[in-house]
C-alpha cells in the first residue's frame, strides 16, 4: 500500500530539514504525478525553501532559460505553478508575468516591456470572448467560418508579431468549449453554437500554425479532465482565474511538456518484451495454440489492440526492435504464423531472443540500429525486468506496462514519449530503411574491398540549399544527431526556417543507392566572416558512415568558399558527451589546428590548397523536387 500524501509531505519535510540528496528525487517525482492545486503549491513551497536555504539540486544539466505569460486572466498562481515544474525539469525559468487582459498591446507594441525582456517562450492565453462568433444562432455556415477565418488570422498575427520581435516560441492556448446544457441539440446543429463555432476555431488555429506555435491544447485537456471540473465560474468573477484551481495544475505540466519537447526530441526506437507483454502467456511452455492473442477472449483482445497501438507508431518512424528471454524459433513463430497477430516478423528491425541479461541485448540492439540509447524505450510486464535495465543501461528509459493488459495501451499513449512534433517522409520510411542496410550489410560481406563496395552500391547524393519542405526533417536531424554533430547546436523549427533563403550557407544532402532512399542524411550551415567561411553546424546520420559522404559535403563547402571569395575554412569541435566519435575529424580532412580553448578546438584550411576528394558518388545539384 502507498504512503498517504499526509505522510509523503512529511518525509519531504524531514528530507528537506536534514540536506538529504534524496530530497530533490522525491520532489521532482511528486511534482510528475501531482493533479491537485493544493499539492503542486505545497511542493513549489518546499522548493523555494530548499533554494532560499541555498540547497540546490545535485544536477548539472540545468538549462537557463526565460518564459514571458501573458493573456485575457489572472496568471497568478498558475505561473507559480508552470515555473516550480519547469524547474524539477531542470529548466531554470526566469518568468514575466504581464498584466490582466493587455496581452494585445503587449504582443503589439515593441515598446511593451515584453520586448525588453527578450523571452525564449512565450505563453499566450486569449480571452475567449474576444475570439468565438458573435452572431446570430440562425446564422448561415459560411457567415460563421468567415468571421471566425478572421479571428483565426488576427490570432495568429499575435504569434507572429511576438515570434519575429523576440525570436521567442509562442505557446498559444486553444480554447475550452462550454459545458452546459443550453442550447439543447442546437448546440451541434447550428455552426453558430459556440460549441461548434469553437471546435472549427480550435481546429484552423492548429491546421494554420506555424511551426514556432505550439498548442496548449485546453479543448482536449478539459474533455480529458471534465468540462464542469476545468472551470471555476466563481473564481472568474472574483479574481478573474480562467480555470478551476486544480485544472491550472494539468494546464501547467502540459505547458513543462510542450517547452520540453522543443528542447528534447521524441524517443526512435520502442524495445518490446513478448511473453505477457506482446500476447498472453509463455510461449515456450504455452505453445503457438495456447498463446492469448485475439478477438477469441477479452485478455486476447488486450494484447492484439496493444499491438495495434504499437503498429500505429511505426508509421510515425519509431523503430521497433525484440528484447525476450526466449529460444529465438519460439519467439519467432507466432509472428510468422498465429493469423491473430498485428505485428509481423518484418515490422521489428532488430530481433535479439536469447537468455543473455536484457541489458546487454539492448546494447546489441543499438549497436544494429547505430543509435544512441538515450533514444531508446523499454517495454515490459515485469518491474523488475524494468529495473535491471534501468540500472544497467540507465540512458534507456524503461516503462512498466503494469499487471493488466487492459492498461497496456493507455500507458504507452500517456508516457507521451514518442509524441513528434512533425511526421517527415523519411519517418515513414524508416523501417524499410534499416530492411535495406540488411541488405547493404550482405553485399560488404560480399564485397572484395572497400572500393568495390562502394563503387556497387551505385550512390547518387542530391545537394540542396535548404528548402521550406525540408525545414521539419532538417529539424528533427539537428535535435536528433548526437554522435557525427561536430558542434551539437540545437535549433527549433522556426530557426531553420529563418535560415532559408538567408545569405548563410546552407544546404543538406540526400542519399540513395541501389537498395532504395536513405533520405536526407547530412546537414551544413557555415557563415561568412570577412574572407573566412565559419562552419557553425555540420552533422551526418551515423546510417552513412564510412560512405564517403563527408567527402562529398566538404568539397561542396569548398567550392561554395571560393565562390564567396572566401580564403580560408574555419571548423570548430565544442566537444559533448556523445560526439567523440567526430574529435579528429577536421585533422582527417587535411585541416590544421588554429587555437584551442576549454570551450571548442578551432581548425583552418586554406581554400586555395584544397583539392575535391575523389568518391564513389554520383552527385547532383540544385532541385528541391521531393517526389
Amino acid at each position: 500500500m502507498s504512503a498517504s500524501p499526509i505522510s509523503d509531505n512529511q518525509t519531504l519535510k524531514s528530507l528537506l530539514a536534514s540536506g538529504h540528496d534524496t530530497f530533490w528525487q522525491q520532489l521532482a517525482k511528486r511534482t510528475a504525478i501531482a493533479k491537485e492545486f493544493d499539492d503542486l503549491s505545497f511542493l513549489s513551497t518546499l522548493r523555494r525553501k530548499a533554494i532560499a536555504r541555498e540547497f540546490f539540486p545535485p544536477s548539472q544539466n540545468f538549462v537557463p532559460m526565460k518564459l514571458a505569460m501573458l493573456g485575457g486572466g489572472t496568471l497568478f498562481p498558475l505561473c507559480e505553478l508552470v515555473g516550480h515544474t519547469l524547474y524539477m525539469q531542470d529548466n531554470r525559468c526566469e518568468i514575466w508575468s504581464g498584466d490582466y487582459d493587455n496581452y494585445i498591446w503587449e504582443l503589439m507594441d515593441e515598446s511593451s516591456p515584453l520586448y525588453s525582456f527578450k523571452p525564449d517562450f512565450i505563453f499566450i492565453l486569449p480571452q475567449a470572448s474576444k475570439y468565438k462568433y458573435s452572431g446570430k444562432l440562425s446564422d448561415s455556415s459560411e457567415q460563421v467560418r468567415e468571421q471566425l477565418a478572421k479571428n483565426c488570422s488576427a490570432l495568429l498575427e499575435l504569434c507572429k508579431r511576438a515570434h519575429e520581435g523576440t525570436g521567442a516560441e509562442v505557446i498559444l492556448c486553444n480554447f475550452m468549449l462550454p459545458c452546459y446544457f443550453d442550447p439543447g441539440e442546437i448546440r451541434t446543429r447550428s455552426m453558430a453554437s459556440e460549441w461548434n463555432s469553437l471546435k472549427w476555431l480550435n481546429t484552423e488555429i492548429g491546421l494554420n500554425a506555424p511551426s514556432y506555435v505550439h498548442i496548449c491544447d485546453l479543448e482536449f485537456l478539459a474533455a480529458r479532465t471534465g468540462g464542469l471540473s476545468a472551470k471555476d465560474d466563481k473564481a472568474w468573477f472574483e479574481s478573474k482565474q480562467p480555470f478551476s484551481a486544480d485544472f491550472a495544475v494539468a494546464v501547467a505540466h502540459e505547458v513543462a511538456h510542450l517547452v520540453g519537447s522543443v528542447r528534447n526530441p521524441s524517443k526512435k526506437v520502442l524495445v518490446c518484451d513478448l511473453d505477457e507483454t506482446l500476447w498472453g502467456g509463455v510461449i515456450g511452455d504455452d505453445g503457438l495454440n495456447g498463446i492469448e492473442i485475439g478477438d477469441t477472449s477479452a485478455r486476447g483482445e488486450c494484447f492484439k489492440e496493444f499491438q495495434r497501438a504499437i503498429k500505429e507508431l511505426t508509421e510515425r518512424g519509431v523503430v521497433l526492435s525484440v528484447c525476450s528471454k526466449n529460444e529465438i524459433q519460439n519467439a519467432i513463430e507466432p509472428f510468422e504464423k498465429h493469423p491473430e497477430m498485428v505485428l509481423r516478423r518484418e515490422d521489428f528491425a532488430s530481433f535479439q531472443a536469447n537468455f543473455n541479461p536484457k541489458p546487454d541485448n539492448i546494447r546489441q540492439i543499438a549497436a544494429e540500429l547505430n543509435l544512441g540509447m538515450d533514444s531508446f524505450v523499454f517495454i515490459d510486464d515485469n518491474p523488475a525486468e524494468i529495473d535491471i535495465v534501468s540500472q544497467f543501461t540507465p540512458a534507456v528509459t524503461g516503462l512498466w506496462l503494469g499487471r493488466d493488459p487492459a492498461e497496456y495501451v493507455a500507458r504507452l499513449k500517456d508516457s507521451r514519449l514518442f509524441e513528434a512534433r512533425s511526421i517527415t517522409q523519411e519517418d515513414i520510411n524508416r523501417a524499410s530503411q534499416y530492411k535495406q542496410d540488411e541488405n547493404r550489410k550482405e553485399l560488404l560481406l560480399s564485397a572484395e574491398n572497400m572500393d568495390a563496395y562502394l563503387e556497387s552500391l551505385e550512390m547518387v547524393a542530391q545537394i540542396n540549399d535548404f528548402h521550406e519542405i525540408d525545414v521539419p526533417r532538417l529539424a528533427q536531424l539537428i535535435n536528433k544527431s548526437n554522435q557525427f554533430n561536430l558542434t551539437t547546436r540545437r535549433r527549433s523549427e522556426a530557426e531553420v526556417a529563418a535560415l532559408v533563403n538567408s545569405s548563410d550557407v546552407c544546404y543538406s544532402l540526400r542519399l540513395q543507392d541501389r537498395f532504395g532512399d536513405l533520405g536526407l542524411v547530412s546537414i551544413i550551415i557555415a557563415k561568412q566572416d570577412n574572407s573566412d567561411l565559419v562552419i557553425d553546424t555540420w552533422l551526418m546520420s551515423c546510417r552513412v558512415l564510412k560512405r564517403q559522404v563527408e567527402q562529398v559535403c566538404m568539397n561542396e563547402l569548398f567550392m561554395r568558399a571560393k565562390a564567396l571569395g572566401c580564403k580560408r575554412v574555419i571548423g570548430v569541435y565544442i566537444p559533448s558527451a556523445k560526439n567523440g566519435m567526430v574529435r579528429d575529424f577536421f585533422p582527417l580532412m587535411g585541416f590544421t589546428q588554429l587555437k584551442v580553448s576549454d570551450e571548442n578546438t578551432q581548425y583552418e584550411r586554406m581554400t586555395d590548397d584544397f583539392q575535391l576528394f575523389a568518391t564513389k558518388i554520383s552527385v547532383r545539384r540544385g532541385s528541391n523536387d521531393q517526389g
